[in-house]
């Protein structure tokens, strides 16, 4: 497999400083339901492949840099790349960096990644934004763990699931109301079923940023679940692989 086959999708945020970008489905040599270029470790897929697909996207970006992966719980623990040795992949769902070569990594097959950078290329992070991350306020504590005030971020989003596909129950629409009140419930459209919801995880995150003081927001127009051939997502096939939602500051 040569990188060629590999593709991505570029963020959209105009910071000459900095790269983003999420891995699509294609090439890659993960076979059967992992089929294609799943970079994740912990779902199943032999560890020859994954690290194959981990090697090809390396080969995309420049030799010095090194990517922290993270063991992803759904909860709002935010490390530091620049604090993490070579090889650990420490316990968190979000992890951010203000040195140039240190690629901040999340993996998902329907929830949100989000990436942030500072609009002067100072520093940036990785969000994994499933819906209980997201209720209990991984954003927020990402912001908090950065040096810089969120009114100087960027935002955007990587591919998760649509609203379209997102059918969740009563719990979830009442966990976001909790923490954000009524202004929540406008991103919940009642299902088929009784109790359940069809919930906009972009819609939500994007409230979340807008109310820490984040205005660019960029991204947000795609679906995981309904496109098969480009994005894994577990919701429509249960054993998957994953993307990669990656951002770093550039080496000069």
């Amino acid at each position: 497999m040569g990188t060629s086959d590999i593709s991505l999708l570029e963020a959209d945020l105009d910071i000459p400083e900095v790269r983003a970008f999420t891995t699509m489905r294609p090439g890659g040599v993960s076979v059967g339901p992992y089929r294609g270029l799943n970079l994740a470790d912990h779902v199943g897929d032999q560890s020859e492949p994954v690290a194959a697909n981990r090697s090809a996207l390396a080969g995309l970006l420049p030799p010095e840099l090194r990517i922290t992966w993270l063991q992803q719980v759904h909860g709002t623990e935010v490390v530091s790349a620049d604090r993490v040795a070579a090889g650990i992949a420490p316990q968190a769902d979000a992890v951010w960096s203000d040195r140039p070569g240190a690629g901040c990594a999340v993996l998902t097959a329907d929830c949100l990644p989000i990436v942030l950078a500072a609009a002067d290329g100072s520093q940036v992070a990785a969000i994994h934004a499933g819906w209980r991350g997201l209720a209990a306020g991984v954003i927020e504590a990402t912001l908090a763990a950065m040096p810089q005030t969120s009114a100087d971020m960027l935002a955007w989003f990587g591919p998760a699931i649509g609203p379209c596909c997102y059918e969740v129950g009563a719990e979830v629409r009442k966990a976001f109301l909790t923490a954000l009140g009524n202004d929540a419930d406008r991103y919940f459209v009642p299902g088929q079923a009784r109790g359940k919801f069809h919930a906009d995880l972009y819609g939500l995150a994007a409230l979340r940023l807008h109310r820490a003081g984040i205005k660019g927001i960029t991204g947000g127009d795609q679906c995981t679940a309904c496109d098969a051939h480009n994005y894994f997502s577990h919701r429509r096939d249960g054993q998957t692989g994953r993307m990669a939602t990656l951002i770093t500051l550039l080496p000069s």
